[in-house]
C-alpha cells in the first residue's frame, strides 16, 4: 500500500503467508470438540430435536459442535521514507497507478529537486521494489517497523532488516470474550510439533550516494539515484510451499539472497520484467464501457464523483481484476478477505477465508476475465482445507469425503466457529466445502484440461461429492433431506415469534449439491472414468426436493414456507441457483427465473459491496440490465462517513467506495471490488448451458463499448463491441486443442458453431440454425 507524500513516504507492506496460529492448530482443536461430546451421536440428536420442533434444544446440542475460531491474516511491515536534506518548501503531484502494469508512479518537488519514485511488488523476482530518480542530490532516511513483536533487527548496510515474532493464536475483534488476542512464544522456541512462528524481511539498495545504517535507520546521503528491494521469508509460507521447517537464519538469508539478486540486476531490468509478467498474468482480456479503457482518470473527481458511470464501470472493471491478479500468484495462499491490504492487528472477521459467499466471490472475475493463473491459490487452499475436512467429517458427521463450513485460515481450518456461542445462522453450516468445490469444476469448464480435471480437481470433487451423499438423508416423504439445515446468516420467525435459524433442506444447500452431483458426473463422463460413485450420484439426484416457491411466488428459502426476520437481507443464498450457478435460467426454468426476479425484487437494493456486486450478477442473468446498472451506480457512490466505524448489519446504513476506490460497508472487503468486475463482464457475456450469450443484459445507457479477451466456458476467448446498444462484432477462439462446438446467442437468435483447434470465427460468417 503505497500513501506516498513529498518529504515523508510509508509502503505498508503484506507478506500472503503472515497468519497468527500454526499447522497442527485445526487438529488439536477437533480434538477438544470431540472430547466435549460432539459426534455423530450428538448429531442423531440434534437430529431428532429438530423434528421434534425442539429448536432450543437443538441449538444447544450444536453449539457443542462449535470450535474456537480460524486465525487471522495480519499486517507485516512498514517502511519510512523520510527526506532529510533541506531542500526548501515540497510540492506533491498526487500518486497515479497503472492498472495494465501494476506500477504505482510518484513525481514531487522538494526546492529545486525534481523527484520521479516508482514502487512495484515483482511475482518474478519475489520482491517489493521502489526506485527512486531526482534532478539534484539529496539525503534521505529509511525505518523499518511493525505491529508485531520485533525480535531483532538486522543492522549493517549489506543486510538491512527485521525479524518478527508472529502470534500463535490470534482471536477475531468480535470474540471479546477472549483474555489474550495474539499468544507468542518466546522469541525463538517451536510449538511442540515443531513450528517456529518467525516472518523476516530483509532490505538492499543501489544508489550513487552514501549509505550507512545507524540506530535502526538506513542513510543514503547524497543520492540521486535510490534502488530499494524488500525480500521476504516465513515458516508458514515454507510451510504452504509443502518444505520443512526452515531455521530463521535459514529464512533471513534466503530472504537476503534474493533482495540481493534483484538490485543486482537492476532497476530497469526487473521492472521490465515485471511489466510482461503482469500483461502475461491479465491475459489481453480488456473492458471498455463507453469508450475510456486507455488514458488517466482522475480518481476524486472523474471516477468517485464524476457524471460518467459507464467511465466507473470501466475503471472498477479494471481494477477488481487488478486486485484479484496481486494478491493471488502461484506458491501462495489466495486473496482473503481484504486481499492482502489489511492494515489492522485485529481485522474485522480476522481477514481470513469467509465461505458462505466472501472467499467465492472474490474468483468470480477469475475465468470469465482471462485471470486463469490467479487461480492455483484457490485449489491449493481447497486442498489443504479437505485434508482437515477429511478427519471433521469422520469425527463430527460420521461422514466421507471432506466437509467445510463457515469461516477457514491458511492452515485449512474445517471446524464451525463460534467457540460455543455463535449463532447457528452463520457458524453451523455444512456446505462450505461444497460451494468451493464448483470452483474446481469453473477451472475445467472454461479451460477444458483434462489433466487437471484428472489430477487435482477430482479427487477434491469426489471427496465433496461423498460427504454431501452421507449428509443426505430420508426424509419423511421419501425424498433425501439435509437437517440440520440453514441459510447462511439469515433467521426466520417461528411459530412463537423467536428468531430461528434451524430446519431442513433450505434453497442454497439442495441447489449446491444437486449442482455439485450434476457436475461429478460430468467429469466422470470426460474422464471416461467408471467409478460407483456415479450410481449413488444418479439414485439422490432422483429423490433430492425441487426447488419450491413461497406463498407469494418467490424463491423459497427454508424446506418449509417461513416468513424472514429481515426481508430485505443481505445474503442471496436462496438464489444461488440462478449465480454462480445455472440451474435456474430464463431459457430453461422461466418460471423459477421469474420466482428468482420476486426474492430480488423484495431483498431490495443496497446495502453493502459483495451484496451489490450479487444482486447485479443475479439481474444480469436475468437479463436485467436497468436495474444491475442502477445497483452498479448505489454501490459505487464515494463513502463519505468514518471508514474506521463499523457499520451495522442490518443494511441500515449503506456502504460505498472509498478514496482509493476500496468497496466498504465499513469495513473495507476486496469480495466486492472483484464482485463488480464479474459482475459487469457477467452483463457482456454470459456462458452456460452449452451457450454463449453475447450483450445479455446491457443497459441502455451503456450504449457504446468493447471487450476483448472475454473467457466462455467450453473453453474460448470471445471478443465484442458493440454501438447504439447493438452488437457490431464479435470473435471467438477456441483455446482447446481439440474441436469444439458451442451455440452462440445474441438477441435471442441463436447459431452453432463448430471451430478447429485454435480457429477463430467472425459472428458475421457464422451460419444460422434451421429454426433462425
Amino acid at each position: 500500500m503505497v500513501f506516498g507524500g513529498a518529504s515523508e513516504a510509508r509502503w505498508q507492506v503484506n507478506d500472503a503467508t503472515v497468519w497468527s496460529g500454526d499447522p497442527a492448530g485445526p487438529a488439536r482443536e477437533l480434538e477438544t470438540v470431540r472430547e466435549a461430546g460432539a459426534g455423530p451421536e450428538r448429531l442423531a440428536q440434534v437430529r431428532a430435536a429438530i423434528d421434534a420442533g425442539d429448536l432450543r434444544e437443538a441449538e444447544r446440542l450444536l453449539l457443542t459442535f462449535e470450535g474456537r475460531y480460524s486465525q487471522e491474516f495480519l499486517p507485516f511491515i512498514d517502511l519510512g521514507m523520510r527526506i532529510t536534506s533541506g531542500h526548501g518548501d515540497a510540492s506533491y503531484d498526487g500518486r497515479t497507478l497503472d492498472l495494465d502494469h501494476a506500477v504505482v508512479e510518484e513525481s514531487f518537488r522538494l526546492g529545486g529537486a525534481l523527484v520521479h519514485r516508482r514502487s512495484w511488488s515483482s511475482f518474478p523476482a519475489g520482491v517489493l521494489c521502489i526506485d527512486l530518480d531526482s534532478t539534484e542530490a539529496i539525503d534521505l532516511e529509511l525505518s523499518l517497523d511493525s505491529p508485531l513483536r520485533i525480535a531483532r533487527r538486522f543492522e549493517n548496510v549489506d543486510g538491512w532488516g527485521i525479524e518478527l515474532d508472529v502470534p500463535v493464536d490470534g482471536a477475531p475483534i468480535h470474540e471479546d470474550v477472549v483474555d489474550e488476542p495474539h499468544v507468542y512464544l518466546p522469541s525463538g522456541t517451536a510449538t511442540p510439533e515443531g513450528y517456529d512462528p518467525v516472518a523476516v524481511a530483509r532490505v538492499a539498495v543501489s544508489s550513487d550516494g552514501r549509505v550507512t545504517a545507524r540506530n535502526g535507520i538506513l542513510a543514503i546521503d547524497g543520492a540521486r539515484r535510490l534502488f530499494i528491494v524488500i525480500a521476504s521469508d516465513t515458516q508458514a509460507g515454507s510451510w504452504w510451499n509443502d518444505g520443512g521447517p526452515v531455521s530463521r537464519d535459514g529464512l533471513a538469508d534466503r530472504a537476503m539472497q534474493r533482495a540481493r539478486r534483484a538490485v543486482d540486476r537492476g532497476a530497469d531490468t526487473i521492472l521490465e520484467e515485471h511489466r510482461l509478467d503482469a500483461e502475461k498474468v491479465r491475459g489481453g482480456t480488456r473492458l471498455d464501457i463507453g469508450g475510456h479503457r486507455s488514458g488517466t482518470w482522475d480518481v476524486e473527481s472523474e471516477v468517485l464523483r464524476g457524471d460518467n458511470d459507464a467511465l466507473t464501470a470501466t475503471v472498477l472493471a479494471e481494477y477488481g481484476r487488478y486486485l484479484l491478479a496481486s494478491s493471488s500468484r502461484d506458491g501462495s495462499p489466495p486473496a482473503n478477505l481484504q486481499g492482502q491490504w489489511n492494515s489492522n492487528i485485529r481485522p474485522p472477521w480476522s481477514s481470513n477465508y469467509t465461505l458462505n459467499i466472501n472467499t467465492q466471490m472474490n474468483y468470480w472475475p477469475a475465468e470469465v476475465t482471462g485471470l486463469t493463473e490467479c487461480v492455483p491459490p484457490l485449489i491449493d487452499l481447497i486442498r489443504t482445507i479437505a485434508r482437515q475436512g477429511e478427519a471433521v467429517a469422520r469425527e463430527l458427521y460420521g461422514a466421507r469425503g471432506w466437509v467445510a463450513h463457515h469461516n477457514t485460515d491458511i492452515w485449512g481450518w474445517a471446524l464451525p466457529v463460534g467457540m460455543g456461542h455463535g449463532n447457528p445462522s452463520w457458524a453451523i453450516w455444512m456446505a462450505g466445502g461444497t460451494w468451493l468445490a464448483h470452483h474446481l469444476w469453473d477451472h475445467y469448464d472454461f479451460t477444458r484440461d483434462l489433466d487437471y480435471l484428472a489430477n487435482a480437481a477430482w479427487p477434491l470433487l469426489r471427496g465433496a461429492a461423498e460427504f454431501g451423499l452421507d449428509w443426505l438423508i430420508d426424509g419423511p416423504s421419501g425424498q433425501l433431506r439435509t437437517i440440520p439445515s440453514t441459510s447462511p446468516e439469515n433467521l426466520f420467525r417461528g411459530a412463537d415469534g423467536h428468531p430461528e435459524s434451524l430446519g431442513e433442506s433450505s434453497a442454497m444447500d439442495i441447489a449446491l449439491l444437486r449442482s455439485l452431483f450434476e457436475r461429478c458426473l460430468l467429469a466422470l463422463a470426460a474422464l471416461e472414468l467408471d467409478d460407483p460413485i456415479a450410481n449413488r450420484l444418479c439414485s439422490a439426484l432422483a429423490r433430492m426436493p425441487q426447488p419450491l416457491l413461497t406463498s407469494d411466488g418467490r424463491i423459497r428459502e427454508w424446506g418449509s414456507d417461513e416468513t424472514e426476520v429481515d426481508p430485505s437481507h443481505r445474503h442471496l443464498s436462496a438464489v444461488v441457483a440462478l449465480f454462480p450457478l445455472d440451474l435456474i435460467t430464463p431459457e430453461g426454468t422461466p418460471e423459477l427465473a421469474e420466482a428468482a426476479g420476486r426474492y430480488l425484487d423484495v431483498r431490495g437494493p443496497g446495502a453493502m459491496g459483495w451484496s451489490w456486486a450479487w444482486k447485479m450478477a443475479l439481474r444480469a442473468r436475468l437479463g436485467d440490465g436497468e436495474i444491475a446498472r442502477e445497483l452498479f451506480i448505489e454501490a459505487t457512490h464515494a463513502f463519505d462517513r468514518d471508514p474506521s466505524r463499523l457499520a451495522p448489519l442490518d443494511g441500515s446504513e449503506w456502504g460505498g467506495l472509498l478514496p482509493n476506490l476500496f468497496s466498504t460497508h465499513p469495513p473495507f472487503q476486496i469480495d466486492g471490488n472483484m464482485g463488480f468486475s464479474a459482475a459487469l463482464a457477467e452483463m457482456i457475456l454470459q456462458s452456460h448451458a452449452g451457450r454463449v450469450h453475447l450483450l445479455p443484459a446491457l443497459p441502455r445507457g451503456w450504449p457504446t463499448g468493447s471487450a476483448i479477451g472475454l473467457r466462455a466456458r467450453g473453453g474460448f476467448s470471445v471478443d465484442v463491441s458493440w454501438v447504439d446498444g447493438r452488437l457490431v462484432s464479435a470473435m471467438i477462439t477456441n483455446l482447446r486443442p481439440d474441436v469444439a462446438r458451442t451455440t452462440i446467442v445474441v438477441d435471442g437468435v441463436e447459431r452453432d458453431i463448430k471451430l478447429a483447434a485454435g480457429e477463430t470465427r467472425s459472428l458475421s460468417v457464422l451460419p444460422a440454425n434451421r429454426n433462425g
